[in-house]
């Protein structure tokens, strides 16, 4: 800094010196100097966070994923939420017996879902709710769940799956609170999901806040990667009020929008669908990174991110300051799980394929196979398409989770797929979902 021959030494020497100070003083006079302002948290800031090593891929019942816990319930306060009857956690025990936390060895640690409030502004309406949901669990440290072979020690940073959904409800919560809507918004980030949806599934049976009163559920899983402009949403079956709402809103949006689906599915939407509650699955669909250890913050899509969260706002919105409530579409429920609660809800004997969500004719592609699943061990992998499981035709994904659901774990099936030009059977023995 020039020295001002106006200004005397000490006080030059003050301004200049590196420490914030509310006031100098200079004789009997004090000389206000602003107090800096806190820097601004941006949305890749959270999920670089979220994802950092040193949180260790956020397994369920890990200090990593209790570090995760606590740095969101701080974010969801300082955007204006309330924490929830009972405070910012609903903690719950992973099941010892389950199979899929066996495999993973965090049966019996402590989980948290974090829940932040915004009450509705309405005086009637304030008693209903509207739940925005995001999974903030990942793999930890690999073996269970990863597709990187020999990647077990290695950290597994899920910065689009689910570090993504999770930013996006901090972001959400930070638009609703400058204008809170008619109903009540809730925001729930859940724990382990990745182990089988246990934190939705325990929200789910131990709720908060009556379910009731819950008008729909709202899911951000995989938020963070827009390519070629395509959004999936899931669920727009389980309204009847869903198909022309996303419509009209995608007509600003301009998004190439697949919007499809009843309420089944790998996520933590299908808890609630399964408890009878509409429910929307916001989704940037599967890619190359997907459950492996290159999934990192670095190749996030922030445009993307910005525009599908606006999108989300507008969904919310809409759906909390309607001065009705939904009316539900009937579907049938998934049949019971196999071996455990912890079981994906309405996806029977567990194949392992990873497949490509948006429309296949003619069959289901696969992006690839889970490591030691059956579809590894029978020989299927990424750019396989399956037209056919058992007796069963498989033209789409819905018709592969029919044929799935028809068997149970142990069964012996053929599986007819197209490899390139060519058309060939496997043999695969089905397992039980993380066993």
């Amino acid at each position: 800094m020039t020295a001002n021959p106006l200004i005397p030494l000490a006080l030059t020497l003050a301004l200049a010196a590196p420490v914030p100070l509310r006031a100098l003083q200079f004789g009997t006079q004090q000389v206000p100097v602003p107090t800096p302002p806190a820097p601004v948290v941006t949305a890749i800031d959270d999920i670089r966070r979220l994802s950092d090593d040193q949180l260790g891929g956020r397994m369920t019942g890990s200090a990593g994923a209790d570090s995760a816990a606590a740095y969101l319930a701080r974010r969801f306060e300082e955007v204006g939420l309330q924490p929830a009857a009972g405070g910012w956690f609903q903690t719950f025990t992973v099941a010892k017996e389950a199979p899929v936390a066996q495999h993973a060895h965090v049966g019996g640690l402590r989980a948290k879902n974090v829940i932040g409030l915004l009450p509705g502004r309405d005086p009637v309406l304030r008693n209903e709710t509207v739940i925005v949901g995001a999974h903030y669990d990942h793999l930890g440290l690999g073996g269970f769940g990863s597709l990187d072979p020999d990647s077990t020690g290695h950290v597994h940073n899920g910065a689009d799956d689910n570090a993504s959904g999770a930013a996006m409800l901090v972001r959400i919560a930070e638009r609703l609170s400058h204008s809170p809507p008619a109903r009540t918004v809730l925001f729930i980030a859940f724990s382990g999901e990745e182990l089988g949806l246990l934190g939705s599934a325990h929200y789910v049976k131990e709720p908060i806040y009556p379910l009731s009163g819950t008008l729909a559920m709202i899911n951000l899983d995989m938020v963070g990667r827009l390519r070629d402009n395509r959004l999936i949403v899931y669920g727009v079956r389980t309204a009847k009020e869903f198909p022309a709402l996303l419509d009209s809103l995608n007509w600003h949006a301009g998004f190439d929008l697949k919007a499809q689906g009843d309420g089944y599915g790998p996520s933590d939407q299908s808890s609630f669908f399964a408890a009878g509650k509409p429910v929307l699955h916001v989704f940037t669909d599967l890619h190359e990174d997907y459950h492996r250890t290159t999934d990192d913050w670095e190749k996030i899509s922030l445009d993307g991110f910005d525009r599908v969260t606006s999108f989300t706002v507008g969904i919310v919105t809409a759906l909390a300051n309607r001065p009705t409530r939904l009316t539900p579409e009937d579907a049938p429920p998934p049949p019971p799980p196999v071996a455990s609660s912890s079981v994906t809800p309405g996806y029977g004997a567990y194949l392992g394929t990873i497949p490509d969500m948006t429309d296949n004719p003619g069959g289901v592609r696969l992006v690839g196979v889970r490591a030691g699943s059956p579809a590894e061990k029978a020989g299927l992998r990424g750019d396989d398409v399956i037209t056919k499981i058992g007796e069963m035709e498989v033209p789409d994904l819905q018709a592969m989770t029919d044929a799935l659901r028809s068997h149970k774990p142990g069964d012996i099936v053929e599986i007819v797929i197209r490899r390139g030009a060519q058309l060939t059977t496997v043999r695969a023995t089905l397992g039980t979902r993380g066993g």
